[in-house]
């Protein structure tokens, strides 16, 4: 993915630019789907959908509401048990793999976190350190310096021994992500990560973790429902409707006019975008809204 921010005369400091290429630490892992169904008792919700995700990479899932977006993310967390098909992490299958040992591969963010009353930003972020406890192996300083690097690396250390019910929607997200790195997790999984946040904090949370894939090479999976986010911010796009996969590729193969309307049945115009270089779409007015101006 290009970087084209570098080049404008006055990019906005708040925006940035899509993420290059960054390094690869270590041994960055994927997570793949392989004719993968997903459903509550008899219905099917998600139908056969085969992906590999890139590894190190940001990951955005897209599509309209009720698509399985959601769904598939449970999915690939062993959340939700597959009907058909598996779920591989690195090439192994999840199904084999016991929940200590998941808990410590994969992290999960779900859509709507919740917090035990009047717990503090560091309690609530130590309890990422879960699944590296042991009967025989209590809290020591491993523990105590994965939560300060969490923290400090979501820029929450601050907040420390405030109560989370005490900060902004912003904050209170930050604090969920650096709980998910606490626990160091090679794949971090998160559903919808920027709902309920305005512009402003959506581009902080999106920034942050961007960031986050950059230094750490972690590999991220996200479901959004901004299309233009998804494209600024992520290197891989898997589109999603009525429960099956349309496409996936880089934003610059996915966002296409023809894909916006078959994924979202909507008309647009995809123009570069003149920031980040990333693909930008443009919804076509209807003929009551063109008529009404």
């Amino acid at each position: 993915m290009t970087d084209a921010a570098a080049s404008t005369q006055n990019p906005d400091p708040d925006l940035e630019p899509a993420p290059g290429p960054g390094p690869e630490p270590g041994h960055p892992i994927s997570i793949a789907a392989e004719g993968l169904s997903l459903g509550y008792a008899s219905s099917v919700v998600v139908d056969r959908v085969t992906t590999e995700l890139p590894a190190g990479r940001i990951t955005a899932i897209v599509g309209p509401n009720g698509c399985g977006k959601s769904t598939l993310l449970r999915g690939l967390a062993r959340l939700l048990g597959p009907q058909r098909g598996r779920v591989l992490l690195d090439g192994d299958e999840l199904a084999s793999m016991s929940a200590r040992t998941l808990s410590r591969r994969l992290g999960l963010l779900p859509q709507q976190p919740v917090a035990p009353d009047g717990i503090t930003v560091a309690d609530l972020v130590g309890r990422g350190r879960h699944p590296h406890q042991r009967w025989f192996r209590q809290w020591g300083a491993a523990d105590e310096e994965a939560v300060a690097a969490a923290m400090a690396a979501t820029g929450v250390d601050q907040f420390a021994e405030t109560p989370i019910d005490q900060l902004s929607g912003g904050q209170r997200q930050r604090v969920w992500i650096a709980l998910a790195l606490a626990q160091e997790p090679e794949v971090m999984l998160l559903d919808e990560p920027t709902t309920y946040l305005d512009l402003a904090h959506q581009l902080d949370v999106l920034n942050l973790l961007a960031a986050l894939n950059r230094r750490l090479g972690r590999t991220i999976v996200l479901v959004l429902h901004d299309l233009n986010m998804a494209s600024r911010f992520a290197h891989h796009l898997v589109a999603m409707r009525d429960g099956t996969l349309v496409t996936q590729g880089t934003p610059a193969e996915v966002v296409t006019p023809g894909t916006v309307r078959e994924v979202f049945g909507v008309a647009a115009t995809v123009i570069t975008d003149p920031v980040a270089g990333t693909p930008l779409i443009l919804p076509h007015l209807s003929a009551d809204a063109e008529e009404a101006r």
